[in-house]
């Protein structure tokens, strides 16, 4: 039989393949198998898992629940040497860190099992609490004074309660509702029904906040108005207006208080100046510059030894850099980055108004009051005296915080693409799935069409 002859049964490209010899060592590779193809189709791979329905919905979930386990461990590793101090035990702040983020993560999974009606009826009701708390605070007697600042409720014993930590969720709640209701009605268009009543309630908060002396709080209501107004369409000029109004009243409260001036002299400072002024800057930079790349090891932070005041609330950022070096600084940055893209993601992909409010609302305050807490503590912003959400000591700042993320928990499983992803994943075992049924000889039969056996 001739070498080429095509023998019976056989295909042309079965003959191919058996002459064909393989690429001799240090020939150039086919294309689609070299390195390149590979990272292209990693890429890929990469980008369709980016795509699916429940990539937001991991991510949030994920990123915030890692940012608080890890929070716990700072807290602790932070707040030990102060708990001895004071003659407690070296888990004191621990341990109410831990109640209050059980609390919260009770309060997470109630508002991620609430539909959006449920939410948006809550939104006066959590507003009038809020400011009825805020106006109890300025009451002698009732609200308490910590660090110059009158922004506490005693709630008996150890634990504190700091209304203006509501009002951010109250304002996004009710500013998304309100917004929403007018956007159905198109009167967003007007610049009337774009402002009123929500500057004047955003207002309201704000004077309340600042009559206790926390800008700090303030700032990031102001930034969630800001960008609530910016998710509604304000026109440039609008927009432009209201930002200049709101900077200059920032310039005068910050001219007129010699202890905000001070702390917007210690910008980039190296040395703690006269009077140690600039004291706790300057020694949250030594605390990051001393951890290197990987750290000097859980609990083996040399600041938290006293040298670095609220090493365990606005300066915790500093004592993970310090004990976890930047590898870990940088893992608390790419978890904040992504929660904060999830919480765009959700906002820009929903169709319902109230949605895209109020999950813009929540993402702006994370990542605002992140931004302006690890700035304070890398020295390119005054310190505003703010905790790092989910991260830092205080159950105040705690609770709301992680039933926003619930909003967007809540959210992200809405989305109709997610909703369907997550019915097909639910158990089917039992009865009425799939047209299957569980005989007694533990088989699974069948159901047949009636009448058939």
């Amino acid at each position: 039989m001739p070498a080429k002859q095509m023998l019976p049964g056989r295909r042309p490209s079965a003959v191919k393949a058996q002459g064909r010899k393989r690429p001799a060592v240090g020939s150039k590779r086919p294309a689609g198998r070299g390195p390149l193809a590979g990272l292209r189709r990693t890429q890929r791979q990469l980008q369709k898992a980016w795509d699916r329905p429940l990539t937001a919905y991991y991510l949030i979930f994920g990123s915030s629940l890692l940012i608080t386990v890890l929070g716990l461990v700072m807290v602790y590793s932070a707040s030990m040497i102060k708990a001895l101090q004071l003659g407690l035990g070296d888990a004191y702040f621990f341990k109410k860190q831990f109640l209050a983020a059980l609390i919260g993560g009770a309060l997470l999974l109630a508002a991620s099992r609430m539909p959006v009606k449920l939410h948006r009826a809550l939104s006066y009701p959590v507003l009038a609490g809020t400011l009825f708390l805020m106006v109890l605070v300025q009451v002698p007697g009732i609200g308490v004074s910590i660090n110059g600042n009158q922004n506490w409720i005693s709630l008996g014993g150890p634990f504190m309660l700091q209304p203006s930590e509501f009002g951010k969720l109250a304002l996004i709640l009710w500013g998304a509702d309100l917004l929403a209701r007018k956007g159905d009605k198109g009167l967003l268009s007007q610049w009337k029904h774009l402002l009123v009543p929500l500057v004047p309630v955003a207002f309201l908060l704000l004077g309340l906040i600042m009559l206790g002396g926390d800008m700090g709080t303030a700032m990031i209501l102001g930034a969630i108005l800001f960008g609530l107004l910016w998710l509604a369409g304000a026109p440039t000029r609008m927009f432009v207006g209201v930002l200049a109004f709101a900077g200059a009243i920032v310039a005068l409260l910050i001219k007129t208080s010699p202890h905000r001036m001070d702390r917007l002299e210690c910008l980039g400072a190296t040395e703690p100046g006269k009077n140690d002024l600039c004291w706790q800057a300057v020694h949250g930079i030594y605390a990051l510059a001393s951890g290197g790349w990987f750290g000097s090891g859980l609990g083996a932070s040399v600041e938290k030894w006293g040298q670095l005041p609220e090493a365990h609330t606005d300066f915790i950022f500093a004592i993970t850099g310090e004990e976890l070096g930047l590898a870990g600084t940088l893992s608390v940055l790419a978890l904040f980055a992504a929660l904060g893209y999830a919480g765009i993601r959700v906002a820009g992909r929903t169709e319902d108004s109230f949605v895209r409010f109020a999950a813009g609302g929540v993402t702006t305050w994370i990542t605002a009051q992140a931004v302006i807490n690890i700035g304070a503590v890398l020295g390119l912003l005054p310190i505003a005296g703010v905790p790092l959400p989910l991260f830092s000591y205080g159950g105040s700042a705690l609770l709301p915080t992680m039933f926003a993320v619930g909003l967007l928990i809540a959210f992200a499983r809405e989305e109709p693409a997610a909703r369907a992803a997550l019915a097909m994943r639910q158990p089917k075992t039992g009865w009425r799935r799939t047209g299957v049924r569980w005989k007694s000889m533990r088989r699974r039969v069948k159901k047949r069409p009636s009448g058939e056996r």
